[in-house]
């Protein structure tokens, strides 16, 4: 649902060193890491003295540009970049004059192609996201939670005239994320917080832990650990005198759409909550579907897609029952996988070498077996969304193949006509992704590829829908 923990912390890095015959690597490559999304990553190299190798470093779908390039080295015919600041390397051989072909290493191997070229490097744009000066006060804040073992960067937005506001705290999903809830270059939250307090809504959006100005905490904290960080910044806005103390509420989006619910029954100053693609099953029904979905856009057949669903249900399965050797059970099942499916579809997977089999198990356990995923995997969103007494409205993309519309808002409206909701509305919105942009291809990889980055239809609705509210 977010996580897409993308390697692109590459851009922070610097590379230097020796190189031998440096004159072939000399110009600008250009290439696209597949890792979920498609990211664009381009090298810059030059050698002023005819011997070292210098440069730099683009990634544009992150409008980032310009990055220093340190520690490049040619050993074997090969060109080698080492990042040891997130310990990952790339090691390429020249193909021709013109092609490079290589394997970007950080955790998993990740083929990677560069192509030499002489065109410009294009920035996506990013037309929504809100430049100064603004109509409004935006300020950059500090608060702490109860007990002082976090500290919260955040902003708040206030509108300009005479207050109280209505006011809601921003709620990201999965994954650690900026305030902005920034993606690809993309900043989500920076367009809805303009938008909302353009039309007299103070927000709080907040870094989550360990990035931004938020400091990190426990490395073992779960969805619960962040329901209290939520708790933390309505407790902020309850100091705030611009804040209509009765008119509080929560905006999450995805694993935020889950925690929305677990603030609002844990507190009785929450007067309404909007969810954003949220859950509305169990999350181990909501990834079974999501991981078939989303192989179904790799362009594999759909028995594959059938096959590869039945190895990830069996690990989710062992991580529901509290499985405590992860890894050894998961090489387990991805062997007998292998031993009892159609030796066409195992390669058709990419799993038919035991190296590749034995590193999917490893990669799968160490991220399953984080207590974040496996409190996330056991858990249940009905129980809290059928407590609810605040108001609620709830949207999804039809598009979305990370949380699936047709699962999950039927599941929402279920629960909430088992609650005390005085009021609710769920919608299911046509030609929209999990980032509700208008989407073509509507998978992934497009997320970075598209100007919009929030539709401006479920803006105004829910501006209208709070403001009503």
């Amino acid at each position: 649902m977010k996580k897409l923990a993308v390697l692109f912390a590459l851009i922070l890095m610097h590379f230097s060193g020796q190189a031998q015959n440096p004159a072939p690597y000399v110009g600008t490559w250009a290439g696209v890491l597949n890792v979920g999304v498609e990211l664009r990553i381009v090298f810059h190299f030059e050698s002023p003295d005819g011997k070292t190798l210098k440069g730099r470093g683009d990634s544009p779908d992150q409008g980032a540009f310009g990055f220093p390039l340190d520690t490049v080295f040619i050993e074997n015919e090969k060109l080698n970049l080492q990042l040891k600041g997130v310990n990952a390397s790339f090691a390429g051989t020249l193909v021709n004059d013109t092609t490079m072909e290589g394997i970007f290493t950080q955790g998993a191997d990740i083929p990677l192609t560069l192509k030499k070229t002489n065109q410009p490097v294009k920035k996506m744009e990013r037309p929504q996201t809100p430049k100064a000066p603004f109509p409004y006060k935006a300020v950059d804040v500090r608060y702490q939670n109860a007990d002082k073992s976090i500290s919260f960067g955040a902003t708040i937005t206030i509108p300009d005239g005479q207050g109280p506001f209505p006011a809601v705290v921003m709620i990201t999903g999965s994954g650690v994320q900026n305030r902005d809830e920034e993606i690809l270059g993309h900043k989500p939250f920076a367009v809805i917080a303009d938008y909302l307090t353009r039309r007299g809504i103070i927000v709080l959006r907040v870094d989550d832990r360990g990035i931004g100005t938020t400091t990190r905490g426990d490395s073992t904290v779960t969805s619960a650990d962040f329901a209290k960080d939520v708790s933390a910044g309505v407790d902020y806005l309850l100091t705030r005198t611009e804040v209509n103390k009765k008119r509080i509420g929560l905006v999450g989006h995805s694993e935020g759409g889950m925690i929305a619910p677990m603030v609002a029954t844990s507190r009785k100053d929450i007067s309404f909550i909007v969810l954003l693609a949220g859950p509305g099953v169990k999350i181990a029904e909501l990834m079974k579907a999501q991981s078939k979905a989303v192989v179904q856009t790799t362009g594999i057949s759909e028995k594959a897609v059938t096959a590869f669903g039945n190895y990830y249900e069996a690990i989710i399965g062992l991580v529901i029952s509290g499985e405590k050797d992860l890894h050894g059970a998961c090489q387990k099942v991805i062997q007998h996988w292998v031993a009892t499916t159609d030796p066409e579809i195992v390669k058709e997977i990419g799993l038919t070498d035991k190296i590749d089999q034995d590193k999917t198990a490893n990669l799968i356990a160490d991220e399953f077996n984080k207590p974040w995923f496996r409190y996330f995997l056991q858990f249940d969103p009905q129980p809290y969304l059928q407590k609810l007494k605040c108001k609620v409205l709830a949207l999804n993309g039809d598009k979305d193949i990370q949380v699936i519309a047709s699962q999950n808002i039927p599941g929402i409206e279920a629960a909430l006509k088992k609650s005390k909701s005085p009021a609710y509305e769920t919608h299911i919105l046509p030609g929209l992704n999990h980032l509700f942009q208008h989407c073509k291809a509507c998978d992934v990889k497009e997320y970075g590829s598209l100007e919009e980055t929030f539709s401006e239809d479920v803006l105004k609705m829910m501006a209208e829908w709070i403001l009503s509210n």
